[in-house]
C-alpha cells in the first residue's frame, strides 16, 4: 500500500529525515507519533509527493510517484492520495458540497457523478443537512467532516492526516476519531495520521514514533 526506503530530506544544515523505511498495509491504521521538530510532518507530505525526498524511495500501490513528470504526479496525487488537514484549508466562497465535488472534478469526472459522489459521502457523515452551507456557516467539527468527505471523493490508496483533530475540542475530536474507524470498517479506506493527540494514537492498529529524523520504535 504505502512504502519508503531510506528516506532522507534537509533543510539547508538541519537533517531532518536520516533514513526512514516505513510500510503501511491495507486498510491499516497508523499513527505516527513524536515531538515537535521530529520530522513528523516533512514524512506525511514526502508520502502525499507534497515535498521530494532527497535519498529514498516512495511507493505507494506499487507506483514510485517521483518517477513521474509533474503533470503525472499531480494527477496521481489527485486520484491515490486524499489529504485532511487540521485547519480544514475549505475554499471560503464555496458550499460544503462543491467543497467536497472539487476533486473529483479536478479529476476529470462530469458534474453530475461528481455531485452524486459528494452527497453520498456527506450523507454518510451525516452532513445532509449541511451541504448548502458555506465553511463560515459551519462548526468547526462540521467543517472537518466536510474535509474528510473532500479527502474520500476519489476513493483513494490511502488518506493523509495531519493533525486533524488538533483544532477541535473534546467532543469533536472524539466524534472526527470515531469517524476514521467507521470510515474504515464500511469503506476500507487506509490511514497514515500524524497526530500528538494520545487518545486518537492509542486507537490506531500500529503507532510509528519519530524522534530526531528516526523511527524509535
Amino acid at each position: 500500500m504505502v512504502e519508503t526506503k531510506g528516506i532522507t530530506k534537509s533543510f539547508g544544515a538541519l537533517q531532518v529525515l536520516k533514513g526512514i523505511d516505513l510500510s503501511v498495509n491495507d486498510n491499516e491504521i497508523v499513527a505516527i507519533v513524536g515531538p515537535s521538530g521530529a520530522g513528523k510532518t516533512t514524512l506525511l507530505q514526502i508520502i502525499g509527493t507534497l515535498d521530494r525526498p532527497q535519498a529514498g524511495t516512495v511507493k505507494v500501490n506499487g507506483i514510485d510517484p517521483f518517477l513521474l513528470n509533474e503533470k503525472e504526479r499531480a494527477a496521481f496525487r489527485n486520484r491515490q492520495i486524499g489529504f485532511v488537514f487540521q485547519f480544514h484549508q475549505l475554499l471560503p466562497e464555496f458550499t460544503a458540497l462543491e467543497n467536497v465535488m472539487i476533486p473529483c472534478l479536478i479529476n476529470k469526472r462530469g458534474y453530475d457523478e461528481a455531485s452524486r459522489k459528494a452527497r453520498e459521502l456527506l450523507d454518510f457523515l451525516r452532513m445532509t443537512d449541511r451541504m448548502k452551507h458555506k465553511p463560515s456557516e459551519l462548526s468547526g467539527g462540521e467543517k472537518q467532516r466536510v474535509a474528510v468527505a473532500r479527502a474520500l471523493v476519489n476513493n483513494p490508496t490511502v488518506v493523509l492526516a495531519d493533525e486533524p483533530s488538533g483544532s477541535l475540542d473534546t467532543q469533536h475530536k472524539d466524534e472526527l476519531h470515531s469517524l476514521f474507524f467507521e470510515l474504515r470498517k464500511a469503506m476500507g479506506h487506509t490511514f497514515v495520521i500524524v497526530t500528538h493527540d494520545a487518545n486518537l494514537a492509542s486507537l490506531a492498529d500500529r503507532i510509528i514514533r519519530i524522534n530526531d529524523g528516526i523511527i524509535t520504535a
